[in-house]
C-alpha cells in the first residue's frame, strides 16, 4: 500500500485513498477513534492524523459540555475552509455531536458530507466509501444500546500507555449530564474480551493500562448481575508485561470493601483513584441526582486514605450549579481546603439542553466562572503543598520523552494528559522505561528529580 494520497497500489491496480481522523473530547472517545482508524486501515485506506491532502476527514466529536460542542463546530468550519481552498476533501462527522443533533445537523451545516452516530462506529468504512463515490450525504445511526462492538485499534496515545474501555454508556442520569441520551445505557464488555485486549496491548509494549468507562465501578452489573470490577482487576493484574493499572471514573457510592482490598493488595494497581464527587453540599447533590451525602463522601475519603497508604485522589467539581448560593459555595471551598484532595478538575456549570438541570434556575454564568476560578486557586495551593511534601521521596517514573540530560515522565501520582509531569535530570535515562527517581525540588509547579538506585515504599 502506498503512503501518499492518490498514488497507485501496484499490487491491486487501484488508487489508494487517504483518510485523516481528528479525535476530540475524552479518552473514551479516543478509543472509538482508534477503532475507526483500525477498520479504515484494514479496508485498505491510508489513515493519518494530517488533514492536508486527505481525500476525506473523519471528525470524532464530543458534545459533553458547551465548550466541547463549540470546539467540534469550530473544527468542522475550519476544515470546511481548508476544503474550499483545495487542501482537504470530504468531511464526515462522527460521534456525540452527530448523535445528539442527527435530526438537524446536515440541514444546518451544509459543510458536512456525512454523519455517523455513536452506535455506528463500526460502519465508518461504509460511510467513507459512500461519501467518496457519490454526492450523497449518508447518515448512519445504529442502536446506541447495542452490545459494545469489539474491534482492533490503532494505538495513538503512547508507545507505553493507553486507555482500555471496559464499558459503554451510563445509567446514572445525573441532572447535569446528557451522556445517557447520547451514549445509551450502561453496557459492560465481557471480561474475557478485556483480558484478551490487555494481553494484545502488553504484546505491543504497553506498560500502563488506564481503565475507563463512564462509571467503572458499575462494571459487570448489567452483564453478570453483580459488580465485577474487583474480579476484572485481579485478572488484569495477571497479564504479563503490564506494570501499572490506573482507574478513572469510580462512582463514590459503588466503592466497596472488596474493591478497596483488591486495590490495596495488588502492586500493579497504582494507588491513584479518580472519583468525581461533583459537589459536597447535600442539597446540591440531591439536585444533581447524585447518590450519597456529604458525610458519606468524607467517610469514603477517610477510609481510602486509611486502607490504601499514600493513595492519591483525583476528583471533578462543578461550580455554579442550580441552587448553589453563597452558603453552598462556601461549603465547597471549605471542603477543598479541609480534605486536601491531591488532584481536581474544576468546571463552571454549563447548562445542557435536554438535561433536568437545564430547566432549573441557576446562577449567572459570570458567577459560575468566578466561582470556578476561586476553587481553582484553592486547589492550586493544595497541589503546591502536596508537591512540596514529595521532595526527598523516591518514586518509580515511567519516562516518556526528552533528551540532552532533561527527560519527562510520570509517577503513580500523575495520570496522562491531566496531571503534568516529573522532570528527570540525568544522563542516559531510558525513554519508554521505568526509572527510580528522587524528587529534589519543584520547577514551574511540577516536581523535578534525579535518577537513583533505591525505590521508596510509594512505588
Amino acid at each position: 500500500m502506498t503512503t501518499k494520497s492518490g498514488e497507485m497500489n501496484t499490487n491491486s491496480g487501484i488508487m489508494t485513498k487517504k483518510v485523516a481522523l481528528v479525535s476530540l473530547g475524552c479518552a473514551k472517545n479516543l478509543v472509538n477513534s482508534e477503532q475507526m482508524m483500525y477498520l479504515l486501515r484494514e479496508a485498505g485506506y491510508e489513515v493519518t492524523g494530517e488533514t492536508f491532502g486527505a481525500d476525506a476527514v473523519v471528525i470524532n466529536t464530543c458534545t459533553f459540555i458547551e465548550s466541547a460542542k463549540t470546539e467540534a463546530i469550530e473544527t468542522i468550519l475550519e476544515l470546511a475552509g481548508e476544503r474550499n481552498e483545495g487542501k482537504t476533501g470530504k468531511i464526515i462527522v462522527a460521534g456525540c455531536l452527530a448523535e445528539r443533533y442527527k435530526a438537524e445537523i446536515l440541514e444546518e451545516m451544509p459543510e458536512i458530507d456525512a454523519i455517523v452516530g455513536v452506535g455506528s462506529f463500526d460502519r465508518i468504512v461504509d460511510a467513507v466509501k459512500e461519501t467518496l463515490k457519490s454526492e450523497a450525504r449518508p447518515a448512519i445511526f445504529g442502536n446506541i444500546n447495542a452490545p459494545v462492538s469489539e474491534s482492533g485499534r490503532v494505538i495513538t496515545s503512547s508507545p507505553v500507555w493507553t486507555y482500555i474501555k471496559i464499558a459503554e454508556g451510563c445509567d446514572n442520569r445525573c441532572a447535569f449530564c446528557i451522556i445517557p441520551d447520547i451514549r445509551g445505557r450502561f453496557r459492560s464488555r465481557k471480561q474475557e474480551e478485556i483480558i484478551k485486549e490487555a494481553k494484545e496491548l502488553a504484546g505491543r509494549g504497553i506498560k500502563e493500562l488506564i481503565i475507563v468507562a463512564q462509571d467503572v465501578t458499575r462494571y459487570g452489573l448489567d452483564l453478570y448481575g453483580e459488580r465485577r470490577l474487583a474480579r476484572l482487576l485481579d485478572g488484569l493484574c495477571g497479564v504479563g508485561g503490564i506494570e501499572w493499572i490506573r482507574l478513572h471514573y469510580l462512582y463514590p457510592d459503588q466503592i466497596d470493601d472488596e474493591l478497596i482490598d483488591v486495590i490495596a493488595e495488588n502492586d500493579k494497581i497504582v494507588k491513584y483513584l479518580d472519583i468525581p464527587f461533583q459537589h459536597i453540599n447535600d442539597g446540591i447533590l440531591r439536585t444533581m441526582h447524585r447518590r450519597g451525602t456529604a458525610g458519606e463522601i468524607r467517610a469514603l475519603i477517610e477510609k481510602l486514605r486509611a486502607r490504601i497508604p499514600g493513595v492519591v485522589l483525583r476528583t471533578s467539581l462543578i461550580a455554579g450549579l442550580p441552587g448553589e448560593g453563597e452558603k453552598e459555595f462556601e461549603e465547597l471551598c471549605g471542603f477543598l481546603q479541609e480534605v486536601r484532595i491531591e488532584r481536581a478538575g474544576i468546571f463552571a456549570y454549563s447548562p445542557e439542553e435536554g438535561t433536568a438541570a437545564a430547566l432549573m434556575d441557576r446562577p449567572d454564568p459570570e458567577v459560575a466562572a468566578r466561582r470556578a476560578e476561586l476553587l481553582s486557586d484553592i486547589q492550586a495551593r493544595v497541589m503546591d503543598e502536596y508537591n512540596e511534601t514529595r521532595i526527598g521521596n523516591v518514586v518509580a517514573v515511567l519516562v516518556e520523552g526528552g533528551g540532552n540530560g532533561r527527560y519527562y515522565g510520570r509517577s503513580f501520582a500523575e495520570s496522562p494528559e491531566v496531571d503534568g509531569y516529573i522532570t528527570v535530570i540525568g544522563k542516559s535515562v531510558e525513554v519508554n522505561g521505568f526509572s527510580d527517581v528522587r524528587i529534589t525540588g519543584i520547577e514551574d509547579g511540577e516536581p523535578v528529580g534525579v535518577p537513583c538506585q533505591r525505590r521508596s515504599a510509594f512505588y
